[in-house]
């Protein structure tokens, strides 16, 4: 049975930078489970695995694109020190979390000034191309539970 839209795919992968350094990968013996054609992985690599079957294993390169975005500086904020509302230092690479129109916004401290500190809400991977090794371990028809998605999710 080949990858497909809604094929339950179970795929092991290493996920690594341009540089080599491995920045995520599946457990051993734990495959990541997903629907095909539900937008549950990154765009690029679904895309890739479309049309492939079990046992299969390839190598994936997801420009920015395609996976979490090229970045954007607009998403890059200096705010008055005096806005953080903590006891704890704040220091370059803590994440922090912003309330705004659209909801609550993750972002990760970059500089930290006597008076203001930079904020980034791009995605950490944005504007990185990303490598995958992957093999596809299993590919079935979904259930109706697994189309349904997890509970309360819209559908």
């Amino acid at each position: 049975m080949q990858v497909a839209r809604h094929k339950h795919v179970s795929f092991a992968y290493t996920l690594t930078a341009a540089d080599g350094t491995v920045l995520d990968r599946s457990p051993e013996g734990e495959p990541l489970g997903y629907v095909h054609g539900t937008s549950s992985i990154i765009p690029g690599l679904e895309t890739a695995l479309e049309g492939h079957a079990a046992g299969e294993k390839l190598q994936v390169t997801v420009p920015p694109e395609d996976a979490y975005g090229v970045r954007d500086e607009a998403l890059v904020h200096e705010v008055p020190k005096d806005r953080f509302e903590t006891d704890a230092e704040i220091q370059p690479g803590m994440q922090v979390t912003a309330s705004g129109p659209q909801g609550d916004l993750a972002m990760v401290v970059v500089e930290v000034g006597a008076e203001h500190v930079t904020l980034d809400a791009n995605h950490p991977l944005a504007g990185e191309a990303l490598h995958f090794d992957v093999e596809i371990v299993d590919v079935r028809d979904a259930t109706q539970q697994e189309l349904a998605g997890p509970p309360g999710a819209a559908g």
